[in-house]
């Protein structure tokens, strides 16, 4: 899977990036998931479909009732078709330098600790519906040509959120402009039970595979396709064993996508199957 600059991709002929852009992103094939390396933090306000976004400390999924902040930086990106087979959502990049300029000229405080979230999750109104038509009604071309107008309409909708939402939105915008460090460990064991592939949790680690093999050897004295393995095995028989539940209710909770796999790779460490585990 290739890694997609966001965004890059969205404006080839463009030299410099731009500090701030809008983008318009549809799509009509399902289930479309990508590598991203995010330079820009992002507004998606969803429209038709859903999301899930994976990122080192957690994941997320959002619907077309809510809109999404994130921060930029290294995320799995999954777009998933709903009733109307297609997704679309109007896509609001900006620059920390963007966001400093809007910070210094409207002052904010908040009595909360900044967050640690790599994402705020927004849930639509009647005044986002009319900010997202807002958009669409100005248009991209003239939004693009126009740095001046843009900015007044991101300075719109943080003021908004900023009232809306108060001191929980206030700290994560002073989030956004903080450096966060993630240690390799902490990346690692946040997804162990997720069904992310051993290069997905590298990628989401900012590492390439073989150095995040090197690293998870001399971390965890083990591979990571042997260490992952185990460890949710392991937590599979624990949770057999204490809920007397069957293996069709906790293979998804575990990480596994396929009941058939998930029997065979238990069978194959414990010496019997789920379904003899649960008859004992």
């Amino acid at each position: 899977m290739l890694v997609d600059n966001i965004p890059d991709i969205f404006i080839p002929e463009i030299e410099n990036s731009p500090e701030i852009l809008v983008h318009d992103f549809r799509m009509t094939t399902d289930n479309v998931k990508s590598k991203v390396n995010l330079r820009m933090h992002m507004f998606s306000f969803l429209q038709i479909g859903k999301k899930e976004v994976h990122f080192a400390e957690t994941s997320v999924r959002v619907d077309k009732n809510q809109s999404i902040l994130t921060t930029k930086g290294n995320c799995l990106w999954t777009e998933l078709l709903d009733t109307e087979n297609s997704y679309y959502c109007k896509l609001f990049f900006f620059s920390e330098k963007v966001l400093k300029d809007f910070l210094k000229k409207h002052p904010i405080s908040s009595k909360e600790r900044a967050q640690e979230n790599p994402f705020f999750i927004i849930e639509n109104d009647n005044f986002i519906s009319a900010f997202i038509d807002s958009l669409s009604a100005i248009g991209n071309n003239q939004l693009h040509q126009n740095e001046s107008l843009i900015k007044v309409k991101f300075e719109e909708i943080l003021l908004y959120l900023s009232g809306k939402y108060g001191n929980q939105f206030s700290s994560f915008l002073q989030s956004l402009i903080q450096e966060k460090n993630s240690t390799f460990r902490d990346v690692v064991e946040r997804h162990v039970y997720s069904n992310l592939k051993v290069e997905e949790i590298a990628f989401l680690c900012n590492m390439s595979l073989s150095t995040f093999k090197r690293h998870f050897k001399e971390e965890f004295q083990a591979s990571p396709g042997k260490w992952l393995l185990d460890q949710r095995l392991e937590k599979a028989k624990i949770l057999m064993e204490q809920r007397d539940v069957k293996a069709s209710e906790v293979y998804l909770e575990i990480g596994y996508n396929n009941l058939s796999n998930f029997s065979t790779a238990f069978k194959n460490k414990f010496g019997i199957s789920p379904k003899e585990l649960s008859c004992n």
